[in-house]
This record gives C-alpha cells, structure tokens and sequence, in this order.
C-alpha cells in the first residue's frame, strides 16, 4: 500500500497535466486553423491522438506487472515533455498527425491517456475499500479544477497577439508551457517510492478471475466512449467558433466554468454513491446530461447553447470517479493495474474512431448532428448500463445492504 504523501504526489502531478491539457484542447484545433486547415484534417488529428492513447495504454496494461508504476509514470511524464517540444515544431499536416499518435496531447476532457490507469492502481493500492470512491473523486475534482485553470490560460496567445505578438508564435509558447509542465511532473513521480514488480510478472496475460465482468465493462464503456468522441472538448470548441464564431477569449471562459461544475460534480457523485450505488450515480446523472447535449444542438442563439452545455458539464462527469471505483472494486487487488488499462484501452479506441466522423459532419449541412449522435448513443449506453450490472453490487454497497444485527 503506498503512502498518503505518495498519494498526494500523484494529485499534484494530476494537477500539473490537468492544466497542461485545459489549454492544449482547446489550443489544437486554433492552431490547425491558424494553419489552415478545415474541419475534417483536425477531426483526423484528434482520431490520431486518440489511436495513439489507445496504444500507449495497451502497452502500460501489459508492462504493469513486469516494471514498477514509478518508472512507467516516469515514462509517461517525459513523454509529455517530447509532445510539447514535438507539436510547434511541424506544420504539415501528416506529421502533425504522427506527432499526435505518438504523444500524449489529449482532445478531450476526459481521463483517457497512458498516466491514467496508472494514477488510477497506485491510488487504488493506497487506500481501504470504504475511501475508494472518495479518493478517486477527489483526484477527479482537482484534475478538473486545473484543467478549469488551464482553459483560462488557453486565452494567452489571443492577448499577446493583441499585443503584437504572431499568433501562431504565441500558440506554440504556450505547447512548449505543456513540455514543462510535463518534466515538473516527471520530478513528482521521482519522489515516489519504486515498488517492486510483481512475481509473476512474467506472465503478459494479468487478468484472472475478473476477465469476464472486465471484458463486459470494457464493451460497455466503449460505446460511452465512442459517442463521447462525436464532442471532444477540442471539436466542441470548434463547434462554437463554427457555430457562435465564438472568440478564444470567450471560449477560454466558457470551458474554465465548464470544467469547474464538473470538478465540483466529482464530490457530489461520491455522497450520492454511497446513497444510491455506483451503477446509479453513474446512469441517472448521465441521462439528463445526454438530453441537454441533443437539445444544445438546436439552440437557436449562443446564450441557450451555453447554459445547456454548462449544465450537462454539471452531470456528465459524475461517472467519472464512480466508474473508476466500480472497476476497482469488482477485480482482485492483482488485477487493478491490468483491469484499469484494458477497461481505458477500448473506450480510447472507440473514441478514436468517432472524431474523424465528427469533423465531416461538422462541415455538413446541420452542424449540431455529432451532439445529436453522441447525445443518443450515450443514452443507450446507460439504458444497458443499468440492465446488465445493477445487481453487481461491489463489496461496501453489499455490506450496507446486510441487515445489523440486534442484540438480544
């Protein structure tokens, strides 16, 4: 079990590239257009990213046995560090493209990368059955408070080009910002106590008993994340420039409060698990979410579409900790590593898919059909959410439900 200041080196490092990413995403599709290109080559980029991701984490899955965590987040956090110093370096296109696959520049808000179930076992291996899901909310609430502030930052390159400064020039000093900011985290996890590998860590094949409930997950969530791919935060800002010929200083604001009610969600979902269950919380904030996201799309002017994005910002995240807790309350302790990279290995894959189709529909005749698309299929997602896992209860949830005993 690690450390309680382990774990809170692991939120520091979460804050450090929750901030890195609240400007790259919404950095990236300004710096495509400020090159040129349209709609379709920047959805193309994002599925890039997202493949990449995919990959990377499927890598992690079978290395967390064989290699301590601390050095794969080491390799994690130097390779932010390369993606920063990497992306301003190039403009064509297709290597951008390459640059985006193979690093760690994320278009979405989500927690999908390779840091990620790696933060998500090692905090699962520090705390007790009845923190867990507090533990993940809160690593959730301040990784979106920082990616919050680094929306805000997002609009820096428009005031330095008011103040004379090239756009573009302005927008590349702000990725070399994110190389720094990966090394500051590469610094955190060096403080981090190395734990051995495991055993049996010859063995690539990590999941054992949980293989079937995992596998089930994984199909599930992949549908969420396949949908969730029609609005990553980078497409969905350019919905708004496309659509409200939003400013970036306008955008960096809106996605700053954004970020914040979902940072704020996290500690809400966790007093409403303990409630009304994980697989609750997770569906019934998740559907009114999905309705304001299909209604957001026929908003006739800017201020309606705000206020419906903001309110699903409010709800959609509060699955976030409570899937992570579910995940890892289901699985043996062995598997916690494993189950978490190859649960986040299919969703990043389904959602790599999505954002190619996303940036042709948005240079389609409606420009709202992917919030429509995701909207729906999000929905259906946990309509089969509920019907296959309400009865699979993890351990607290089942001991709560016991009846206390009575003296005599």
């Amino acid at each position: 079990m690690i450390t309680s200041s382990s774990i809170a080196l692991l939120y520091a490092a979460r804050a450090l590239r929750g901030f890195g990413d609240g400007f790259a995403i919404i950095l990236l599709p300004v710096y495509l257009s400020a090159l040129g290109y349209g709609p379709a080559e920047i959805g193309i980029v994002a599925t890039a990213a997202l493949l990449g991701s995919a990959a990377t984490t499927l890598g992690v899955g079978v290395l967390a046995r064989r290699y301590p965590l601390r050095n794969l987040l080491l390799l994690g956090a130097m390779l932010m560090a390369a993606t920063g110093v990497a992306l301003p370096a190039f403009e064509l296109i297709a290597v951008i493209a390459v640059v985006a696959f193979i690093g760690t520049i994320n278009p979405s808000s989500g927690d999908i990368g390779l840091l990620i179930p790696l933060e998500h076992a090692a905090l699962a291996q520090g705390v007790s059955a009845g923190k867990r899901t507090q533990t993940f909310a809160r690593y959730s609430l301040i990784g979106a408070m920082a990616t919050a502030a680094g929306s805000l930052a997002a609009a820096a390159p428009q005031f330095l080009a008011a103040r004379g400064m090239d756009q573009i020039v302005a927008i590349k000093l702000m990725f070399y910002g994110y190389a720094a900011l990966g090394l500051l985290a590469a610094v955190l996890y060096r403080f981090i106590p190395a734990r051995p590998a495991a055993a049996s860590a010859t063995k690539p094949a990590v999941l054992g008993p949980s293989r079937g409930i995992v596998i089930k997950l994984a199909a599930l969530f992949s549908i969420d994340s396949f949908a969730g791919g029609f609005v990553v935060q980078s497409l969905l800002a350019l919905w708004l420039f496309e659509r409200f010929e939003l400013s970036l200083a306008q955008a960096s604001v809106f996605f700053f409060w954004s970020n914040l009610l979902s940072a704020f969600s996290y500690p809400v979902a966790a007093w409403l698990s303990r409630r009304v269950g994980l697989i609750n919380t997770m569906v019934f904030t998740h559907i009114p979410s999905s309705l304001c996201l299909i209604a957001a799309a026929f908003a006739p002017d800017l201020i309606t579409a705000l206020v419906l994005l903001l309110v699903r910002s409010a709800l959609s995240q509060m699955d976030v900790p409570t899937r992570t807790s579910y995940v890892m309350s289901v699985v043996t302790p062995e598997e916690q590593a494993a189950a978490a990279s190859f649960t986040a290995v299919p969703r990043t894959l389904a959602s790599s898919i999505s954002p190619a189709f996303a940036g042709m529909m948005l240079a389609g005749p409606f420009i709202g059909t992917p919030l429509v698309v995701c909207g729906v299929l999000k929905i259906a997602y946990d309509l089969a959410l509920l019907y296959s896992f309400q009865h699979i209860k993890p351990p607290e949830e089942m001991d709560a439900a016991l009846p206390r005993r009575t003296s005599a």
